[in-house]
């Protein structure tokens, strides 16, 4: 694993317009970063990142199966009380899942180390898919990249064969997300692409404008019926709204489905470590009221609220160093300690891998880099290829 510079292709920006790629820069910095890309071999994705990827999310999907049987390990959760029926509901009913990912830390010199499962909402998906594969054959056909170079990037026709999978052609399927939100509009609007390429009939619905109709059932701003919904937006935060008492009633099926509610928090890693001790993919963690197991974990560790994301809420110490990640008011509900791996450094920037998952099948790798050890929300999406 290399981070090589490279000069930017002259026509980036005007191929980004070109392709939807609106939120390149955010906030005035740059997201999209183009002057290096990260060279791997076959053997580091197949058997560093591909492999172990599959293998953990088998794990997590045992998980799922204990967690959903106990009242206890909810509760460890903090999944509410009343809504815990509609999470394991979900799971009785094999409700499909579409995707996921992984964020590792590795620098192809050892095993990779899972920091957290983004099982819910994961987000630069567009961007893993479509736009660092136009960047690949961009760079082969400018030369830049010799004829043979690959990337693991099996994400955009995953995606599609899972649409197919679940609907039948001609389905309808709602797409919501926060309707002011650049970046995530552009992603859910991915989305319904792929889904129309897939056979089927995507609308979008922005998630303030979901309602709920005399019968209980779920509709869109024009009262149509709302039989199946892809949201971008997580479940800690539905489980806890209004309209979450018809959610064990209605006939919505959705995507991301309710038992991903599990896999989507942070107390999924302790409760990994505790089922699958030493194993090589996963770090020492422990529920942060439970001072018999933090012994194990050490001076060097990273405390997480069990719902924080884009590096929200983090604290990360390093024996007397301490940093923080931005407040994003996280923490009510627990935190997790987790033994701390370091992010590779590479010119100054934290690489963080991210392994995509479609359905149960492990489909591609992404790389984010931020300036300082805590990943964040406008941490910088770099394009990478394979190369032996």
């Amino acid at each position: 694993m290399q981070r090589i510079a490279v000069a930017e292709r002259p026509d980036w920006l005007a191929t980004a317009d070109r392709m939807g790629f609106t939120f390149h820069h955010q906030d005035g910095q740059k997201y999209w970063e183009e002057q290096a890309w990260y060279r791997f071999s076959l053997d580091e994705v197949e058997r560093g990142i591909e492999e172990p990827s599959a293998e953990l999310h088998a794990m997590c999907r045992d998980l799922v199966d204990a967690v959903v049987r106990s009242d206890t390990l909810m509760h460890r959760l903090a999944i509410p009380d009343d809504m815990r029926d509609v999470v394991a509901a979900s799971w009785a009913a094999h409700a499909p899942s579409l995707y996921g990912r992984f964020d590792f830390a590795f620098d192809g010199t050892g095993p990779a180390k899972l920091l957290e499962y983004n099982a819910d909402t994961p987000t630069s998906i567009f961007e893993t898919a479509l736009f660092q594969w136009q960047w690949l054959e961009d760079r082969i056909a400018d030369g830049t990249l010799p004829a043979d170079a690959d990337q693991y990037n099996r994400l955009h026709d995953a995606l599609k064969r899972r649409f197919a999978t679940i609907f039948a052609p001609g389905s309808t399927v709602h797409f919501a997300s926060v309707d002011d939100s650049v970046e995530d509009r552009q992603t859910v609007r991915y989305l319904e692409d792929v889904a129309r390429q897939a056979g089927l009939d995507p609308a979008f619905v922005a998630i303030d404008r979901i309602g709920v109709d005399g019968d209980g059932a779920f509709v869109d701003g024009e009262d149509v019926l709302i039989a199946a919904l892809f949201k971008l937006y997580p479940w800690e935060d539905m489980l806890r709204e209004p309209y979450a008492r018809e959610l064990a009633a209605t006939k919505t099926l959705f995507l991301e489905p309710a038992w991903k509610a599990v896999l989507s928090n942070k107390g999924i890693l302790p409760l990994l470590w505790q089922r699958h001790r030493g194993h090589p993919n996963l770090l020492p963690a422990a529920f942060a009221d439970d001072p018999a197991a933090l012994a194990e974990i050490g001076a060097a560790h990273v405390r997480k609220p069990l719902f924080s994301r884009e590096g929200w809420d983090i604290e990360l110490v390093d024996g007397t160093t301490t940093a923080k990640g931005p407040e994003g008011g996280y923490g009510e509900e627990g935190h997790i300690v987790q033994a701390l791996a370091p992010l590779p450094v590479f010119d100054g920037a934290h690489a963080v891998i991210g392994s995509w998952i479609v359905g149960d099948e492990a489909v591609a790798l992404s790389v984010r880099e931020d300036d300082g050890p805590i990943t964040r929300d406008l941490a910088r999406f770099v394009p990478h290829a394979i190369l032996d």
